[in-house]
This record gives structure tokens, sequence and C-alpha cells, in this order.
């Protein structure tokens, strides 16, 4: 009996050692994946932004969040809901340059705790510039 202690205690370990490393790559992959979408969320947010703002944006953004119902935390789709809200509150009019740029930053901001945890940066920290050629 006691020379079967060692080798349950191996096949344990081992076992043990399986299964985290099948989770971590598991959420490494998931992490990967929702990095990835939401960089392509973020760049379709220049559909909404000074020169860069245009229909065909904004659509293929629509595109995109409705795909995020599968991958993004509570706080992100709250995000985009309020920037949502907004376009549809100020529809054929400019939107007060602040509160936009609040709704867009804030949707960053979420992205990046959702990503990386908590972040000291604020919605004003993120900007768009046009590039204009």
């Amino acid at each position: 009996m006691s020379s079967l202690i060692p080798v349950l205690t191996l096949l344990l370990g081992a076992m043990l050692t399986y299964y985290f490393g099948i989770k971590a790559k598991k959420d490494e992959s998931a992490h990967k994946h929702k990095e990835e979408q939401y960089g392509k969320l973020l760049v379709k947010l220049q559909g909404f932004v000074g020169a860069t703002a245009n229909g065909k944006t904004k659509k293929e953004f629509f595109d995109e969040q409705y795909k995020g119902w599968l991958y993004c935390s509570d706080e992100v789709v709250e995000a985009i809901n309020t920037m949502v809200r907004l376009v549809i509150e100020n529809q054929g009019k400019e939107p007060d340059p602040v509160e936009g740029r609040k709704a867009i930053g804030d949707i960053v901001i979420s992205m990046r705790n959702d990503l990386h945890g908590k972040t000291n940066l604020t919605y004003e920290a993120f900007r768009y510039t046009d590039v204009l050629s």
C-alpha cells in the first residue's frame, strides 16, 4: 500500500497539470479572440468621429456590435448602448462634441478594463486623429 501512494500522487499531479494547462490555453485563446474583436470595433468607431465619419463604417461598426453580444463584457455593451442612444437622440445633427467624445472614450476604456483589468486612464486620454491626405 505504501508503494501505491507515490504512484497515485504522480497520477494526480499529472492530471492536475494537464487540466490547468488546457484551461490556461483556452483562457489565452479567448483573450486573444476578444482582443482581436475589440480591435475591429475600435477601428469601426472612426465612422462616428470627425472627418472619418461615414455611413459605411458606421454600418460595419453595427455589424461588429451585434457580434459583440457574444464576447463583450457587460461594461462594454453598456458603453456602446450609451453611444448608440446619443447617435439616435442627435439623428441628423452633430452631438455635443464633449458628450460624443466621452461616449466613444468610455467604450475604449471599458474595453481596456475588460482586457487588462483596471486602468488609470479616463475617456479624455483617448483621441482619434483625423489624417487627411
